[in-house]
Order: structure tokens, then sequence, then C-alpha cells
């Protein structure tokens, strides 16, 4: 972030100096009181105890995915490993957890809890190459985000890295399922499978296509759908026989809709986030709506 300079225009131009301060409890606090605003992410706790320490901050995000805040304090402190060790830890305790996102958010959101992509954020005033380096090889999820702040009133984030990892796969409980919930239990991977190879390949084109808008888009294959986000998601795909749908981060108000193509959703239940509803059946109508996924990541 050394070559971003900001800059007041008001009145008479004038650059913001930055400042590498230290990691304080006022700015955790900042980020605790604001996650969701500058992450995507429902803050549920601080200093969240485990068998060997405490998580500086724990959530859950917009996907239900727990996410693991550690904040690094000083050049020579380690949060990448630290963020590992209680990752793994975390995945061996999901029962406490679940217990954790039940006590303040309800029984609702703690049954919905989606193991498959959970993730570190570590921040910083700076990371090294080094650490980069060994973010890129260890194929986990973690984020590395550095801060800086300008002047008393602004802070600005970067967010160095954009992971494409596995989703990690687990056995739920099994339990026998009813003919009424037996479709909706499905995951995504198995709706894939079904869908046919002239749906999957228009996947893979709308896949590459929202991927080639920037090199700072993640992909996430969560169990039900997949999310494709920046800070945020902007764009959430889901694929059956008949069609794919894609649900953007916007505002219907500001599109022109048409009933079966092109859909406001906010009255209707759905998996992953956003208003708009995209429905896809041939590579024809992707191509028509290609513009509506260009303002989706614009925007968010």
């Amino acid at each position: 972030m050394a070559d971003i300079k900001l800059f007041d225009i008001s009145s008479t131009v004038q650059e913001l100096p930055s400042k590498q301060a230290a990691l304080e409890k006022d700015l955790q606090k900042l980020l605790e009181e604001n996650m969701f605003t500058f992450f995507g992410v429902t803050f549920l706790k601080s200093e969240y105890k485990t068998t060997n320490g405490r998580m500086d901050s724990i959530g859950i995000d917009e996907n239900n995915c727990p996410v693991i805040f550690e904040y690094k304090r000083s050049i020579n402190e380690n949060v990448i490993n630290q963020g590992l060790f209680y990752l793994d830890w975390l995945l061996d305790h999901k029962a406490d957890f679940k217990l954790l996102v039940m006590d303040i958010l309800g029984k609702e959101k703690a049954a919905n809890i989606d193991w498959s992509m959970p993730c570190v954020i570590c921040i910083a005033n700076n990371f090294t190459k080094f650490d980069e380096h060994a973010v890129n090889q260890m194929q986990r999820n973690i984020k590395l985000v550095r801060y800086r702040k300008f002047g008393d009133n602004l802070i600005a984030f970067e967010h160095l890295n954009a992971p494409q990892v596995q989703p990690i796969t687990y056995e739920e409980p099994q339990t026998k399922p009813s003919s009424k919930n037996a479709l909706k239990d499905k995951a995504f991977k198995q709706y894939f499978a079904e869908a046919g190879e002239k749906k999957q390949n228009i996947f893979y084109s709308i896949r590459d296509y929202v991927l080639s808008l920037g090199d700072d888009i993640a992909e996430n294959q969560l169990k039900l759908y997949v999310a494709f986000k920046k800070a945020k998601n902007f764009v959430c795909v889901e694929v059956y026989q008949s069609q794919i749908l894609c649900h953007l981060k916007m505002n219907p108000d500001t599109v022109d809709l048409v009933p079966g193509f092109i859909e406001d959703v906010r009255s209707k239940g759905h998996w992953g986030t956003g208003d708009l509803r995209l429905i896809i059946k041939s590579i024809e109508d992707f191509e028509k709506v290609k513009p509506l996924i260009d303002r989706a990541y614009n925007e968010n």
C-alpha cells in the first residue's frame, strides 16, 4: 500500500499523510464493531479461548462459514502460523463453535453453519514477501489484509491475496431423509454432477468470465453454491439440470426486470446472497447478462 496516495479535493488539493500506526486495542475494537461493513462477517466474540491460547476475534461470514481474525502487532509476530493453528483447532471443536453461534445468533443460524470454507483473515500494517509466499504455498483459506490510516478519520484496507482453495469435505451425521426434504439436502457437487455436460460447460464459461474480471476475486465452493467474492460476495451460482441461477448483490430497482430471466428476489428465500436473480438456460442467456455481472463486480 506504500504506492497508494490519498488526496482531499474538497477545496485546495492536499495529500493526506498516511500512518503505519501499530495495531492497538482501539483499532481492534473498531474492526470488531464494524466487521460486517469491512469484511461481510458478523462478529461473535473477542479473545475467544481455545485449549492453548486465544483467537483475537471470531465471526461468521455471509456464507455461514467461520472466520478467525488475527492481528499482527509487531514485525516478528507470526500470525499466519498462529491462525493456521487456530483454524485446525476450530475444525476439531465444531461443537464449541456451534454453541457460540447458537448463544449469540440463535438455533437456526447454528444449524446452517457451513464448514466447507472456513477462513483466517490476518490483519497488519505490513507483511513481508515471505508471508505472501508462505500463504500461497499452504493452499489454505488464509487472507492477508494490510491496513493504513489516513489522518484521523480514514482507514484503507488492501487485500493482498485471493485464495483459490478446495473446499473442506466432511461427513455429516447420517439421517434418514424424507421424500419431502431429500431434494433440498443435496450438495452443490451432486447437483452439478446431475446437471449434464451442457449446463456444466455454461457454468465453466460463467466461472472463467467472473474470474477474469480481476485478480482480487476468490472462488469459494460451498456446500450448496459457489460464491465469487472480493471482500464480500458479489455473485453466487447454483447449477441445476434445467437452469443456472446467479444471484447478484445489486439493487433490483436499478435494473430492467424480465420475468423468468432477470428477477427481484428480495422477498424470496434462496441460497447464497444477492437480491437480483439471473436465470440462465443457454450460453446466449449468459451473453445477455454479462453487463449485469460486470456491474455487480464494480459496485461491490
